[in-house]
């Protein structure tokens, strides 16, 4: 027996009757259930009686039901909100054995009618909507609205914002069907329903990813128990973005942003617009020296062995051994945005936005150009305030070498040290994330930002591309400059041939040696610098400044501009354009052929044989790219051409442009062994056979296998190679054992366990370990400014004896109080200091 009967247009239901029949009984509801009104459905019964309670004042839910011999359900109650007794007697429970309810029993039709129906209640009625909208079957939340919940507060939308756009929907808020408060238990449940077997979730959403981009790749560190330790992943377009502006790499580390609390570390670099690319994003359980070599090591291999030149970091100890183990040949520095973050909290009132120490302060940590005027201006600033004794300066101050910007002045940056790029591109990631997140969901929006930030580096190269250039002064120097730089970079170049207006420049050798001085030297700061010496070498294709802007950030200075205008040079040196900055910043080739890059001119061509194979095999490749049979046909003919070719081709007259090209600029290495370098450099570790063990943890790698065997064909193989730009990228071929692997894996592993902290809820700034580990403040000794002793135990100090306190008097009697007795030294007798630093012999 069914559960319902067939609907029938003849039989008029229960609602429309109670509705035509409304104005005949005048009644003080509209809808008034009866014994013998008959229903198609237990559904439609209970939507019945709850539009009853709703009028009256209460709410309803199921109670008693019976089945029949059968197995179907024969009877159903009803009752009040109240009805039965509460589980303990001295609770808040609201049930008070209310005797309210409605009875169904089955019709021969298999249909359903009342058979008893109580309307009396035992308890107060409520009136309004606000009380009763309070009821569990009064707060209906449709499926469509559930949906579009979900979707917000998958996007970051808080409570009341959810609220408020689902009140547009139904006109106003008192038209919304429930309460914020089930909203805010329906959130609960979403969020519950999100984090079930979160890790198999985020392996699918990992299998997706891969599917759609060839070149994605992640790793997974597990402990002992097979729970989540470490989660790295990249995709494609992060690794061509490393390849061409990997030099600089910032990578920082936030919290609370996801279910476990596990802290998310983020590698940021700049491109040739300046805007921030992202390069890999990582979620850690610990911040230990262990797994930061982990990460480091393998954010290398998934760039194809490519390591930074600069890396950005915080001020934590474990980060910077990693760092000193694994990249040792690369500097690492501290971004200054961590080392200012701390400035409100220790300065005080000495650092608002009205103060002039914060004014002056930030213009002598991003202005200052060398050390000699950075260390007079700290100096002045600090007596100017009274701040010579100020703790957290003093810290600071003996870490200068590591943040300071007249430090960096040798050092390339792509000056990423003073705009806290990773720190951004984490604001940006917390606008995307909701607060305490499930895994899968926080991949997923991580990729939304990832892909709004590819957006925006579209639009900048739509700029680049079409739009023209606005010139200030237009000078020779300006127009060549518009032809070179994109044009994020053509305005920050502007900015700097406009403060080169501010210089008159000294000759002093001329073509060799010049003095650049500004024109309001008697008005600046007296530990300001006014003089600044550039060096001009190389037949004027070389200047040298002793601000060192060029090498750190790769643009020429505004005082190398100014003698640049005043030895009248049309161009920029070569020299002094660094490609990264440049409208050919993605245009990177191998070496055996970078004669091919667009910014390296036309190839030259001294023999007919070099243009008639060049030609024909540009035409070859517009043929084969025209569908995917051309593709496949084209590329096995090459690669049978290339090996029957080999024997012929092994003798060497001297005569191509590629011998040509090795002993004009210096090259080494011929074709054959750039191929083989190419090939060996792509290998890398396939996906079988990727766990790893190593101090307790193992690790599960998945990357774009560089081969397959015996098992590859020829155009996969010749594709592996084309693909590898400068042997230090992934190939784009991988098996379907990956995909195998991921489901295997999402089945062995398990999420992280969560921790809950204690306390109350708090929103204070997140910390990172490095600043939990002690919350004692330095001690210096006020004689020498050292650390480990105070000014009575000073090896500086003598014998000089404390001064003697002063006796305090009581605010009540006026009478002086207990004198305090002044210790003395048991070897000498002298009082201010101890026998572990007296100087009289024993």
């Amino acid at each position: 027996m069914p559960d319902e009967r067939a609907t029938s247009a003849e039989r008029v239901i229960a609602l429309e009757t109670a509705l035509t029949g409304f104005a005949e009984r005048k009644t003080d509801t509209v809808v008034t259930p009866s014994v013998g009104l008959t229903f198609d459905s237990i559904i439609e019964a209970y939507d019945f009686y709850n539009l009853y309670s709703w009028e009256t004042g209460f709410g309803i839910r199921y109670a008693k039901s019976r089945t029949n011999v059968k197995g179907t359900r024969c009877m159903q109650e009803f009752v009040c909100c109240c009805s039965g007794k509460p589980k303990e007697p001295n609770s808040t429970s609201s049930r008070c054995q209310c005797q309210a309810m409605i009875r169904l029993l089955r019709t021969d039709d298999d249909g359903w009618y009342i058979n008893e129906f109580r309307s009396s209640h035992n308890h107060q009625m409520l009136n309004t909507c606000a009380e009763k909208l309070h009821f569990p079957s009064h707060r209906h939340i449709d499926k469509y609205t559930r949906e579009l919940v979900s979707q917000l507060r998958e996007n970051n939308v808080n409570l009341s914002k959810v609220y408020s756009t689902l009140a547009t929907f139904f006109g106003r808020v008192e038209n919304v069907p429930f309460t914020k408060r089930c909203l805010r238990t329906l959130c609960g449940k979403l969020s519950r329903e999100q984090a079930d077997d979160d890790v198999r979730k985020t392996m699918a959403i990992f299998s997706e990813m891969k599917v759609q981009d060839s070149e994605f790749s992640y790793n997974v560190q597990v402990d002992d128990e097979s729970r989540i330790r470490t989660l790295m992943w990249t995709n494609g377009r992060s690794k061509k973005q490393y390849h061409h502006f990997g030099d600089v790499v910032t990578f920082d580390t936030t919290y609370k942003t996801n279910l476990y609390d596990m802290p998310f570390g983020i590698f940021v670099g700049v491109n040739n617009h300046f805007q921030s690319v992202l390069y890999a994003g990582v979620l850690m359980r610990d911040e230990t020296v262990d797994t930061f070599k982990w990460i480091f090591d393998e954010f290398v291999k998934m760039m194809g062995g490519k390591r930074p030149i600069t890396i950005l970091t915080d001020q934590a100890r474990a980060m910077e051994v990693a760092i000193e183990d694994v990249y040792p040949d690369a500097t690492q520095r501290w971004c200054k945005w961590h080392i200012l973050k701390k400035a409100k909290e220790s300065l005080g009132s000495n650092y608002t936005k009205k103060s002039d120490f914060r004014a002056e302060f930030h213009k002598l940590v991003h202005e200052m150009l060398t050390i000699e005027e950075f260390e007079d201006r700290w100096a002045a600033l600090l007596e100017k305030y009274s701040l010579t004794k100020n703790t957290h300066l003093t810290q600071i101050y003996e870490t200068r070498q590591k943040w300071a910007k007249p430090y960096f002045a040798g050092k390339f940056c792509a000056r990423q040290t003073s705009t806290g790029r990773s720190e951004s591109a984490n604001h940006m990631l917390k606008q995307y994330v909701p607060p305490s997140c499930s895994m899968n969901l926080f991949v997923k929006q991580y990729n939304k930002l990832q892909f709004d930030r590819e957006q925006e580096e579209g639009f900048q190269e739509k700029r680049t591309r079409l739009s023209g250039a606005v010139l200030k002064v237009n000078t020779p120097l300006e127009m060549h400059a518009s032809k070179v730089y994109t044009r994020k970079m053509f305005e920050i170049f502007g900015g700097i041939l406009y403060e080169s207006g501010s210089y008159d420049v000294e000759e002093i050798i001329p073509k060799q040696k010049y003095i650049v001085t500004h024109v309001k030297a008697e008005k600046r700061e007296k530990w300001f610098k006014c003089r600044y010496e550039v060096n001009v070498s190389d037949n004027l294709g070389y200047f040298s400044c002793i601000c060192g802007l060029f090498e750190h950030m790769g643009m020429v200075c505004c005082h190398s501009l100014q003698v640049m205008n005043v030895l009248r040079l049309k161009e920029i040196p070569p020299r002094h354009i660094l490609k990264r900055w440049s409208i050919h910043g993605r245009d990177n080739l191998p070496d055996h052929l970078k004669h091919y890059q667009q910014d390296m001119g036309p190839p030259d061509a001294p023999t007919y044989r070099h243009s008639a194979l060049y030609i024909t095999a540009l035409e070859v490749v517009k043929m084969g790219d025209r569908n995917l049979e051309s593709y496949k046909f084209m590329l096995d003919g090459l690669v049978d051409l290339r090996e029957r070719g080999a024997k012929i081709s092994a003798p060497n007259d001297g005569l191509g442009i590629a011998e040509q090209q090795v002993s004009n600029t210096g090259v080494a290495g011929g074709s054959n062994g750039k191929t083989k370098s190419c090939k060996a450099a792509c290998s890398v570790r396939s996906v079988e056979g990727n766990h790893l063990s190593a101090g307790g943890a193992t690790s599960v790698s998945v990357h774009p296998p560089a081969s397959q065997g015996e098992g590859r064909t020829k155009s996969q193989d010749m594709a592996s190679e084309g693909s590898c730009p400068n042997a230090n990228s992934y190939n784009s071929d991988y098996s379907e054992t990956a995909s195998r692997l991921d489901v295997n894996v999402g089945d062995s592993m398990l999420a992280p366990e969560r921790e809950k902290k204690r306390g109350r809820p708090t929103t204070s700034r997140d910390k990172a370990p490095y600043e939990k580990g002690s919350n004692k403040r330095s001690r210096f000794c006020s004689i020498c400014r050292g650390k480990g002793h105070k000014s009575s135990t000073c090896p500086d100090r003598g014998d000089a004896p404390k001064k003697e306190r002063k006796v305090g008097t009581c605010s009540k009697c006026g009478l002086p109080k207990k004198e305090r007795k002044v210790g003395t030294c048991s070897k000498c007798g002298l009082p201010g200091h101890r026998k572990t630093t007296c100087s009289k012999p024993l």
